[in-house]
């Protein structure tokens, strides 16, 4: 193959690896366990010949047989019987595929010093940025993993931190670390092993475009601190639930349920529902405006590869679920506040027919409209109690008729919802009227509509 069309290969594979998730193995060691990417994109070869090693159960019981500090650790050529280190039987090399630098935190293939295709079972961690050396001896050595998460590197440190004494072992162990090791001899209980090694369910995955504003409130694809987002992919949590009362810390909601934790900008979002294919979180406050925003879903322990969202200062929207949907005409769910009632002109389904009339209250819910004052208890993430208004108000119309706004605050007991509180005018048309809301001079993006009567 070409070196024109090995680069266009690898750029495919590398282009679809967000779409279909890289497998992840977990190393169950005696000092911890550490979970690896694996690459079959960039180095599909070097990972067939991993996980058939895996397989067979050949890495179980392997030993950490060498550990240069600042460098690399590593495994995979023996295992511990006994008291005695024992060859792992090696399968046929396999060829070289050196793609991914090997940078701190890569997992690497070990070969023979003059032979570039001589990999087989051996494999080490990169404790720190080998690149300039690694990359260019023997015609660079294959990554073909990373490790998958902070929990995973500390385990990989602890072990490269462990003593490494000398004149204990003849080559290969001559270099290898003993755990716990207080001199005079050594026992099995010294070695650090590689327990087992096990694949692990796919890390979560975002669809493409699969984060949108909350739907029952315009969706969009724009957010702000505060405002609920609904995640859509796969592998997203192994339960499906909303959150409940015991969920919460006094007021404060959650940030992780049923081992679902999300982060936006790499802050910690409020975890509202969780399902296999859908998560919606509440977007935690102090998330700088921008286009592409980074969202990443964590479940298990691993972290999917991060989605974009964009935030903005404002991004409001009204209650109005797809069941106040009729034909082409999508009604806001507004409640008389004499009664609780929703408004109604009769066809909306399992409503009762209740239009508006000029002279009432109405109430309106939604998210995505920004500060409050005084923010406490804070917009995202806590139950709101007590009046609280906008810092930056809004107008609403219904037709070409201006509303007075007498409450536009969260509304108390719910996390991170509005609440409008609107009095029909006086002179408000009859029938299905738009309803309309400006804030910050900016109309919000929702097409909604609002049955009066007239003439009561």
């Amino acid at each position: 193959m070409s070196t024109r069309l090995l680069d266009i290969s690898i750029l495919i594979a590398a282009s679809l690896a967000g779409q279909v998730p890289d497998p992840t193995v977990r190393m169950k060691t005696n000092l911890g366990d550490i979970d690896v990417t694996l690459l079959p994109g960039v180095a599909p070869l070097t990972v067939a010949n991993f996980l058939k090693y895996k397989d067979k159960g050949a890495f179980n019981n392997t030993i950490f047989h060498r550990s240069v500090p600042g460098f690399i650790i590593q495994t995979g050529g023996f295992t511990l019987s006994g008291n005695n280190f024992v060859e792992i039987p090696q399968d046929p090399p396999v060829r070289n595929e050196f793609n991914i630098s090997n940078t701190r935190g890569t997992v690497a293939m070990a070969k023979l010093g003059t032979n570039p295709n001589s990999a087989t079972n051996q494999f080490f961690f990169n404790l720190g940025d080998n690149s300039a050396n690694l990359n260019n001896q023997n015609g660079g050595f294959t990554v073909f993993g990373r490790v998958a998460n902070a929990a995973s590197q500390a385990v990989v440190d602890r072990i490269a931190s462990q003593p490494v004494p000398s004149g204990i072992f003849q080559s290969p162990f001559d270099a290898m670390p003993l755990f716990n090791w207080r001199g005079g001899s050594v026992s099995a209980s010294n070695i650090i092993v590689i327990q087992s090694v096990t694949s692990l369910d796919p890390p979560p995955s975002i669809s493409s475009n699969g984060i949108v504003g909350a739907s029952a409130f315009g969706g969009g694809t724009r957010a702000v601190a505060g405002s609920y987002i609904e995640i859509y992919g796969a592998g997203l949590a192994g339960t499906t639930r909303g959150w409940a009362g015991t969920d919460f810390s006094g007021n404060i909601a959650p940030i992780t349920l049923d081992q679902v934790q999300v982060t936006v900008n790499g802050t910690r979002a409020y975890i509202n529902f969780v399902s296999p294919g859908q998560i919606n979180v509440q977007v935690p406050e102090g998330i700088p405006a921008g286009d592409a925003v980074p969202v990443v879903v964590t479940f298990n322990g691993l972290a999917g590869g991060a989605a974009n969202i964009a935030i903005r200062e404002y991004a409001g929207g009204l209650l109005a679920p797809a069941s106040f949907k009729v034909g082409d005409v999508q009604y806001v769910a507004a409640q008389h506040a004499a009664t609780g009632k929703f408004v109604s002109g009769g066809n909306i389904p399992d409503v009762d027919a209740a239009p508006a009339v000029p002279g009432e209250t109405l109430t309106l819910y939604g998210t995505g409209f920004g500060p409050i004052t005084p923010n406490s208890p804070a917009l995202a993430g806590r139950i709101a109690a007590g009046a609280t208004a906008l810092t930056s108000p809004v107008t609403v119309k219904i037709g070409e008729a201006e509303a007075k706004v007498s409450y536009a605050g969260l509304a108390p007991g719910l996390v991170g919802v509005y609440q409008f509180n609107i009095e029909v005018p006086a002179n408000a048309a009859s029938g299905d009227q738009p309803l309309s809301v400006t804030q910050g001079g900016e109309a919000i993006a929702q097409k909604l509509f609002l049955t009066v009567k007239a003439g009561q």
